[in-house]
């Protein structure tokens, strides 16, 4: 067992081995030491080798999903090696025979299809990336739903692309993997290395046309060799990965780079796309758009929010189906409650194209395509826009294979077909016949017995069962002469006698054992069969039923950002094609769910951006921290993707000239693992925009060169402006602490102030959230110290030094100069200021004295007259 151990694991030797026997999936040696800690199992041995005890450890069959979910989790991948054969088949060559064992699957990041495994609501990508002579394509599939896609991908665009789909798995080439190993660390994702054979052009051909029985692939497009080799990569490393049981996969899509609004990695993550800067998906815009009933759906708008479209005609027919349905309060609930009961589709087809399938999976498709009519019915009763009615379409054809599915499986049936018990009654006559006998067999040997008994006249006559006789005729000794004299003896054969009872066995009753016997194999022989005939039919019409699935998922999508809409107020945005980015009265919608669950309300702001045919358009934000610069910038950017993505914005009003790329640089963090200061993470993102952005991009820059001395801050920020509007001549909002910026507005076209407003009350400071034309005088750093809780005697200090800054500066001093008038740890801390006492009002007196709970209707109506009465003229 050892050697054969051995020999699978020398073929599998960067991956846990799982080697089955019976009812647990061992581990031993190095595997076993590693799994036993990833895992928190314990860690046993057995037998030795060279010597030395063997580590084993090992996981039940039943339960191994969860094990593989947590090894997969932290960066393992699995070889699965299954019995082969029957032990029973493994003694016919010798009773020490080896059952024979091999890999059918090895688990990998990318390649997972278990619902247990996966998330429901997110797409698990494996991609492939090649370069062919300087041209160079990525390629992905989601095997648990079948999508094939690929495009030109430069070196300098994969980072981006992988973070766009939240990649889990990259298979590349043995030499380029060494370059991309920091890449896969920092966001997350599994490095794959194949041979420069799996990556052959013209084998990547060969593998396509085979997987789709072609001759050729121009009937779905024209692809690049690079993209080629990137799509033979990937089905290469499916083929090796799933031991030839490939995943049903749609044909490959190209898809044009310029499509979608390119958005960068770090700008995905300060505006918190799709997983918040605290970790997981609470917190994040797609968390907060999110009102979609079905998994498809969810995926979907996922591709969306990550993917915002470039194509002006599909932009506005995804926002004429969100319009149709905000209209009609009606027909989105109608279709929504419809949609409640749609079940995975996609994935549960996957499962059965991967013979990973059970009833279950059977059972979601006939519920999914039921569902499907019932909703073509519900739209084709109404007038919908181009894109509902094209959904719609595609929801019909499948009454036969919905009425066939639903005539021969239960209503509830198990989650595996080894189970039985899943076939209707009345579906197959054989198959009744079997669960009768298997079901109904105490009464079938009852009948038998009584029809003995009246036989031969002895009453006391029993049909019993034990393991060694298998079914016999058991009577008492006392009738022992009349069983063994003719006529009886001829029919009831003797098979055994003890102290008191003589048994029998006779043909019919032998028949029948062995009928009552084999009748559950039986039964469950039939099942399967069914099973394969069901399975079968829907793989046939898997094209169309995949058709289906995204159908439900873009009316989904459609419904759930119209319920959005509806129920927070958010308008359909105007999307065309100028430059003009204008926002009246918009929200952040992050921020403002937030709010809402405290009962707070959100101060909206507008924005106007209209930059001339060949400038930029850039707001100079300016105002004290706190005050909302950061939120009004994220939300900005979040409107452009919002309305890209086909749904409306929160605001009273937009108009987005389309948007191609979008870039941010919001924040402040390092990056020691790299080596990497705050300052420099914030000058190579600075870099990547200043090197990217053109006219059509939308910049957001906040405090930018804070990292460093004033002075060098002050002229990096300058700079980078300048270069923002004559160079990029982007459409920009750049927020800043350093004031003298806005002189710029005064010598650049294009370059507005803007400040967010505060109010002093007191000497603390009151944020208003609103943002205004204007500039700002001061940054009220010291009032925001205040409220963050530090020391009165420290806030008096610092007020002290501030002011004689300010004065030192208006007077032109030199830094030394200043210093030496503050005598610092010389000076004995500030008193803290005693608090103001308050002179109470009439009307504050008058409240005092009063119990709220103590009031009748009219005596607190009578009272708030007498107040009223109380105010000063």
């Amino acid at each position: 067992m050892m050697a054969q151990f051995l020999d699978i694991k020398a073929r599998h030797a960067d991956a846990l081995l799982f080697y089955r026997m019976g009812d647990f999936y061992e581990m031993f040696f190095d595997d076993a030491v590693a799994a036993a800690a990833a895992l928190d199992i314990a860690l046993t041995k057995r037998g030795t080798y060279d010597g030395a005890p063997i580590p084993m450890c090992g996981v039940p069959v039943h339960s191994a999903e969860g094990y593989l979910l947590s090894l997969i989790r932290k960066g393992f991948r699995v070889a699965i090696a299954e019995q082969m054969e029957d032990p029973a088949e493994a003694k016919k060559r010798g009773s020490k025979s080896v059952v024979k064992r091999d890999v059918v699957r090895l688990v990998t990041p990318g390649t997972l299809t278990e619902d247990s495994l996966l998330e429901p609501r997110r797409h698990n990508y494996l991609t492939a990336w090649a370069d062919i002579r300087g041209a160079s394509a990525l390629a992905w599939a989601d095997i648990s739903t079948g999508e094939l896609r690929v495009m030109p991908c430069p070196r300098v665009r994969l980072a981006p692309e992988l973070a766009r789909l939240g990649a889990r798995e990259l298979v590349v080439t043995e030499d380029v993997a060494a370059g991309l190993r920091e890449l896969a660390d920092e966001m997350g994702f599994a490095l794959a290395e194949r041979g420069r054979a799996a990556f052959d052009s013209t084998n990547g051909n060969k593998r396509l046309c085979a997987l789709f029985n072609t001759a050729t692939l121009d009937g779905f497009g024209s692809f690049e060799r690079a993209e080629l080799s990137a799509l033979g990569a990937l089905v290469d490393y499916l083929d090796m990965t799933q031991k030839g049981q490939m995943p049903l996969l749609t044909p490959p899509v190209r898809e044009n780079a310029k499509a979608a609004m390119q958005i960068d990695a770090a700008t995905r993550r300060n505006l918190e796309l799709t997983q918040a800067l605290a970790g997981g998906r609470a917190g994040s815009l797609l968390a907060t758009v999110d009102q979609s009933v079905t998994p498809g759906g969810a995926r979907l708008l996922e591709r969306r929010i990550s993917s915002p479209s470039c194509d002006l005609g599909e932009i506005e027919a995804r926002l004429a189906a969100v319009t149709a349905l905000v209209d009609s309060d009606r027909l989105r609930g109608d279709l929504r409650a419809a949609l409640k009961s749609v079940p995975d589709i996609d994935r549960a087809l996957s499962r059965l194209a991967l013979d990973r399938g059970g009833p279950r999976d059977l059972a979601m498709l006939r519920a999914g395509l039921g569902e499907a009519g019932a909703i073509a019915e519900i739209l084709g009763s109404a007038a919908v826009p181009p894109l509902l009615e094209t959904s719609a379409m595609a929801l019909v054809g499948h009454e036969d294979l919905a009425a066939y599915l639903e005539a021969t499986l239960v209503a509830d049936p198990p989650l595996l077909a080894r189970d039985g018990g899943f076939v209707a009654a009345g579906v197959d006559a054989d198959l009744d016949a079997a669960r009768e006998l298997r079901d109904e067999g105490r009464a079938v040997i009852a009948r038998m017995q009584a029809d003995y008994a009246k036989e031969t006249g002895i009453q006391a006559l029993k049909i019993k069962h034990n393991n060694v006789l298998g079914y016999f005729v058991e009577t008492t000794a006392t009738h022992a002469d009349k069983m063994l004299s003719a006529p009886l003896n001829e029919k009831f054969k003797h098979r055994q006698t003890t102290a008191n009872q003589v048994r029998f066995t006779t043909p019919e009753l032998t028949e029948l054992e062995t009928s009552i016997l084999n009748a559950g194999g039986r039964a469950l022989d039939i099942e399967r069969r069914i099973f394969e005939e069901m399975r079968a039919a829907l793989l046939a019409a898997a094209g169309e039923i995949q058709v289906t699935a995204r159908a439900l998922s873009e009316i989904d999508v459609a419904a759930g950002f119209a319920e959005l809409a509806r129920h927070n107020n958010w308008c359909r945005p105007v999307v065309n094609d100028s430059r003009d980015f204008n926002v009246d009265g918009g929200r952040h919608p992050v921020v403002e769910a937030a709010l809402q669950k405290a009962g707070q309300p959100f101060v909206a702001n507008s924005l106007g951006l209209e930059p001339a045919a060949d400038g930029a358009a850039i707001w100079l934000v300016t105002g004290p921290n706190m005050a909302g610069k950061s939120t009004f910038l994220r939300q900005n950017a979040l409107i452009a993707i919002l309305a890209q993505a086909g749904g409306y914005v929160p605001a009273k009003a937009a108009t987005i000239g389309l948007v191609d790329q979008v870039f941010s640089r919001v924040g402040a963090s390092d990056d020691l693992a790299r080596g990497r200061s705050t300052f420099m993470v914030e000058m190579v993102e600075t870099a990547a925009i200043l090197n990217q952005a053109g006219s059509r991009a939308f910049v957001i820059l906040d405090e930018i060169g804070r990292g460093t001395a004033t002075y060098d801050g002050l002229s990096i920020a300058w700079a980078v402006l300048e270069h923002l509007h004559g160079v990029n001549q982007s459409r920009a909002l750049f927020a800043t602490h350093y004031h003298e910026m806005t002189a710029m507005a005064d010598r650049l076209d294009g370059v507005d102030n803007a400040t967010v407003a505060v109010r002093e009350w007191e000497g603390d400071v009151v944020f208003m959230h609103e943002v205004t034309k204007g500039a700002a005088d001061r940054s009220y750093g010291v009032q925001v110290a205040r409220l963050a809780g530090l020391p009165e005697a420290v806030i008096g200090r610092a007020r002290e030094v501030l002011d004689m800054l300010e004065r030192g500066d208006q007077g032109q001093r030199g830094a030394k100069t200043l210093i030496d008038d503050l005598p610092l740890f010389a000076m004995q801390p500030t008193p803290p200021r005693p608090a103001p006492v308050a002179k109470s009002s009439a009307v504050e007196d008058r409240l005092a004295d009063i119990h709220p709970d103590a009031l009748s209707p009219r005596e607190a109506l009578a009272l708030l007259y007498e107040l009223r009465e109380l105010l000063p003229e």
